[in-house]
């Protein structure tokens, strides 16, 4: 049964490093959904199991991001410690949510990413004028550091609590809201802008997988095999990304995720049906 188990925990826990290899940040919010049909676990369960995979996925790329001077650290920190602060609210009510209503809000959260991704992928790539002319979050030409105004650090902060609610809540990364956040609210290069990101799920997750192992509540069993599986189905799907056209990725991962999307739907709604 343990072998088994460690088995399917490998499989899945490869999945998703590939999915998140070939896709971006994005990706990882399939590890719910995964252990969720993979091993039968409930949201709750499989939450602390999906982040401490995503962190240490999102660590591994905020490193390699800080290397090529890609990471604005003081804006990742900054959000980094109001989602921090926020995690444990959403831990708390994951722990007490019954497993139906989170199996829909979960669906209705990665449906919105599914939509956004086909989305983008089906549309040309926006032009440079299509960005915001004054963003809250500017870079000072002099010192190629973002300004810090009132309004920069209200849109920092919005991000990371939104970040950190659904990291503790449904055990995503929050890379499908702080990349678009960042895009909106700065005038940062898209490389910086995913460096950063990495660098905040990377905080926020490890937080939420401190509080979730401190509390009893993280399946080590399951979390190891599919942690190490997801790393090296990551560096394995980077490898190859460059092999495939970004649009048909993100139009065959966003087809992927609504079909998930809408059998996650279905199991809550009928889990709640049978509980009537």
């Amino acid at each position: 049964m343990i072998a088994t188990v460690w088995a399917a925990s490998l499989a899945l826990g490869g999945c998703v490093g590939l999915i998140l290899g070939l896709t971006g940040a994005g990706g990882a919010i399939m590890a719910v959904p995964l252990l969720v049909f993979g091993l039968h676990l409930q949201v709750a369960q499989a939450a602390p199991i999906a982040l401490l995979a995503v962190g240490l996925s999102a660590a591994l790329g905020a490193v390699l991001g800080l290397r090529k001077g890609q990471v604005r650290y003081r804006a990742a920190g900054f959000m980094a410690i109001t989602g921090i602060i926020v995690s444990p609210l959403g831990l708390w009510a994951a722990r007490r949510v019954p497993n139906a209503p989170l199996a829909i809000i979960f669906a209705c959260v990665l449906g919105m990413v599914a939509w956004r991704m086909w989305t983008q992928g089906a549309r040309p790539v926006a032009a440079a004028s299509d960005a915001p002319r004054m963003p809250p979050c500017r870079l000072n030409a002099g010192t190629g550091r973002l300004r810090w105004t009132a309004p920069c650090a209200r849109a920092l902060t919005g991000t990371g609590v939104i970040a950190g609610l659904l990291s503790g809540l449904l055990g995503v990364g929050g890379g499908f809201v702080i990349v678009p956040a960042l895009r909106r609210a700065t005038d940062l290069p898209m490389q910086a802008i995913v460096g950063t990101s990495l660098a905040v799920i990377a905080l926020v997750s490890a937080s939420g997988v401190a509080a979730a192992a401190a509390g009893g509540h993280l399946d080590w069993g399951i979390a190891a095999p599919f942690t190490a599986a997801a790393v090296l189905g990551m560096l394995a799907g980077r490898g190859v990304a460059d092999r495939f056209p970004p649009r048909r990725l993100q139009q065959s991962f966003a087809l992927f995720a609504g079909a998930v999307a809408v059998a996650m739907l279905a199991k809550g709604a009928m889990a709640l049906i049978g509980a009537a």
